[in-house]
């Protein structure tokens, strides 16, 4: 097949995984990442990072524990290497606490975590104003490591890396004969897309050495996720809510729910502040379409959307945009751009 030019808009943790899984196993195309922002200034830079999942409810659920799954297996495989600690990723064990017995006590994902179980009355009674628990051990990727290491691993294969805001898909459709969009939270001004929506998170970073497992509150409000460098401790989930800087209200909230969670935080420290925009969606775009540029058909891969999931799902969807690609190439070989 002639050499074929792709590019992926998007830096984050969707967009550089989807640009190393196409760089490495198309060795036909030639890819280069174009976005605004890179690491450390993606919304995955701040964000947790621990691989837990939702639901969505329109996308079937075998595809998504498809992408979980993949995506699991790929950070394990990591955490199990030389390369874990370059790469932040790790396994990290703990709770997950509900006040109401959920209406699914046994999520699909639960099928791929170790060790997954419900927690005992014994366990239970440090949790005094919740009635269910799970415990399990996951992985955590932090993406202040894990980003600067998936960028490397993308060099290596030679991709190219541009930093630029883009705002035309037709015009960069010009220069490439495949567009691969991980825009993000942008693509409601890139392409339109109105079902995609901020949801602010503010977390604040404390110095909690003693604390070793994670704890998180069913209503996904308030968590509590050990790290390497601190304890990540939030959060807010505010939707249509755009505000970059830091609600003191909102870090005393989320100090005051998570020293009821875990009263030994009374003695930590605060060491920063973040907040994020997690482009939500209903559900994750992961689809193709194609864009109509001076006589020629350029495929569009859509990957974005994943909201809380971006880490959690990032790899398994990267594997569908790289499917979605394969087959845009082989039914649609390029044609030369004039």
């Amino acid at each position: 097949m002639k050499r074929v030019k792709a590019v992926v808009v998007g830096a984050g943790v969707v967009g550089l995984s989807t640009a190393v899984r196409v760089a490495e196993a198309l060795p036909y195309c030639s890819v280069t990442v174009i976005a605004e922002k890179f690491s450390p200034d993606t919304t995955g830079d701040g964000a947790a990072g621990i691989l837990l999942a939702k639901e969505f409810p329109d996308i079937p659920i075998e595809r998504q524990r498809r992408w979980f799954k993949e995506t699991f297996d790929h950070l394990l495989a990591i955490a199990d290497s030389p390369q874990a600690a370059d790469a932040g990723v790790y396994l990290s064990s703990g709770y997950h606490v509900f006040k109401e017995i959920p209406c699914e006590k046994k999520p699909y994902w639960s099928d791929f975590v170790f060790g997954f179980r419900y927690m005992t009355d014994h366990e239970m009674k440090r949790f005094p104003n919740h009635k269910f628990g799970q415990a399990f051990t996951t992985l955590k990727c932090e993406c202040l490591s894990y980003l600067p290491w998936l960028e490397k691993r993308f060099r290596a294969v030679g991709g190219q890396i541009i930093y630029e805001k883009v705002t035309d898909l037709h015009k960069l459709a010009q220069n490439y004969d495949a567009i691969l969009n991980c825009s993000g939270l942008g693509s409601r001004f890139l392409v339109k897309d109105e079902e995609v929506y901020p949801v602010r998170g503010q977390m604040l970073k404390i110095s909690a050495p003693w604390l070793k497992n994670f704890v998180r509150d069913g209503d996904g409000l308030t968590y509590i996720y050990p790290g390497i460098r601190y304890v990540n401790i939030g959060g807010t989930r505010q939707a249509d809510d755009w505000r970059m800087e830091v609600d003191k209200e909102d870090s005393k909230g989320i100090l005051e729910r998570c020293c009821q969670l875990e009263p030994s935080l009374r003695a930590s420290q605060v060491m920063g502040e973040w907040v994020g925009l997690r482009p939500t969606r209903a559900n994750p775009r992961v689809e193709r379409e194609y864009l109509h540029v001076q006589g020629r058909q350029v495929p569009l891969v859509h990957n974005y959307g994943h909201g809380s999931c971006g880490v959690t799902l990032s790899w398994g969807t990267a594997l569908d945009t790289l499917d979605l690609l394969r087959q845009s190439l082989s039914e649609k070989p390029p044609q030369a751009r004039l």
